[in-house]
């Protein structure tokens, strides 16, 4: 009878602690404002749940990798060295079937892809849980412990499978936003393309046709030399302030697709080099770009204008264009060309030049990033941003965002 009621209360006491984690992953999901922080807390959650030894969390990338999000207990050098793991080589992406627990794989799998010991002996077991939507992989959660493991455990193996279906429910939330997000800007710059092609376009395209008629005029009529040219230097403001407004627009219309920010700047530089006739290079080192729409934007922007700025003044024959990065909380981008540089920024040069320099720090700093211009006379010059993330969900000024 003893035994009978102990039995009793241990797996009452087991059902309240699972619903207790169920509440947690469901008020966590509603509350949470950085997926990131919310798969690391529960990481440590699924860990101590299965008593384990360390876990992984890793979440599958547009190209089909397992990015490492976070990890307990794991050698960091190790994770560093296979950060972006291909999906055809990790056991748990190829075994894992979305909605099942993978929990009769030993850790040697993984120490065949690290290619190096993870615990110093082969008595670990791993257990890979998914994290899917309606059917579909969107990470995986890995926690290693040791032998036996816990394949006899139906109730546990359940509750992992239910987090997990939860948590994927998160990622693809979040998913979901980000292209919300990036729909929505687009959608604002369309209407805002429009509304400058409408009145502005149309007023400095009048104006144009209205001073060449003034300019014959006045070539017509003696003793009016001087007026007429006036006219041909009020008209070469009018064009170039009309090829201006036209590559504004030109721009506002290739908006950052679902692609993402390396694809925008490999337009933007095709589309330079092409309409310049200047070599221009341009060289990605990351192996993902994981940004909000709107921080890509900015950076994005910062790129234009400095291309905008090399094609007005540098006189320049080849043009650098780089992104490269640290994992995903440093970024770089760095712009540079053989032209005819500039000396002190806030002296000399062009004051259309220093307003778009002006316009470029004022966006790094609304990312919380540096701007770094360098640039000698005759020697070319060189723009570099560097820029941190906070995190994956920092909002930027929606001011900033075009």
């Amino acid at each position: 009878m003893d035994s009978r009621v102990s039995r009793h209360t241990t797996r009452l006491a087991q059902k309240t602690a699972s619903l207790k984690i169920l509440y947690d992953v469901a008020a966590s999901i509603n509350q949470a404002q950085n997926l990131e922080e919310l798969l690391l807390r529960f990481l440590r959650v699924l860990k101590e749940m299965v008593n384990g030894v360390a876990a992984v969390v890793r979440l599958e990338q547009p190209d089909g990798s397992l990015r490492v999000v976070g990890s307990i207990g794991v050698n960091n050098e190790v994770l560093r060295e296979r950060e972006m793991l291909p999906l055809a080589l990790c056991v748990c992406g190829k075994a894992l079937t979305p909605g099942d627990v993978l929990c009769d794989n030993p850790a040697r799998h993984c120490v065949r892809q690290l290619k190096r010991v993870m615990f110093g002996h082969d008595q670990i077991d791993m257990v890979a849980v998914p994290l899917d939507y309606h059917g579909e992989l969107l990470g995986v959660y890995q926690v290693y412990v040791r032998k036996p493991g816990i394949s006899n455990r139906e109730d546990i193996l359940e509750l992992l499978q239910t987090i997990g279906s939860h948590l994927g429910m998160a990622v693809a939330k979040q998913r979901s936003d980000r292209e919300a997000q990036r729909l929505s800007i687009m959608e604002e710059r369309t209407t805002l393309a429009h509304e400058l092609h409408d009145s502005l376009a149309q007023t400095l395209a009048s104006l144009r046709f209205q001073v060449r008629l003034l300019d014959d005029l006045l070539q017509q009529s003696p003793g009016l030399e001087a007026a007429s040219k006036d006219a041909q230097r009020i008209r070469a403001g009018i064009d170039e302030a009309h090829t201006e407004l036209r590559e504004l627009l030109n721009s506002f219309r290739a908006p950052i697709d679902q692609r993402g920010l390396v694809s925008a700047l490999e337009k933007l530089v095709e589309r330079f080099g092409r309409e310049t006739g200047i070599h221009v290079l341009f060289q990605n080192q990351c192996r993902e770009v994981a940004l909000p729409s709107a921080e890509e934007m900015q950076m994005l922007r910062v790129a234009q204008e400095c291309l905008a700025n090399i094609r007005k003044h540098a006189d320049a024959h080849t043009v650098r264009v780089m992104l490269s990065c640290q994992g995903n909380d440093h970024y770089s981008l760095l712009v540079e060309d053989d032209g005819v540089g500039f000396e002190d920024t806030a002296k000399q040069g062009n004051p259309g030049e220093h307003i778009g320099l002006s316009i470029m720090e004022e966006r790094a700093r609304r990312l919380g990033g540096q701007l770094r211009i360098e640039s000698e006379v005759g020697e070319g010059t060189r723009i570099e941003l560097t820029y941190q993330p906070k995190s994956a969900n920092r909002r930027v000024d929606s001011r900033w965002i075009i």
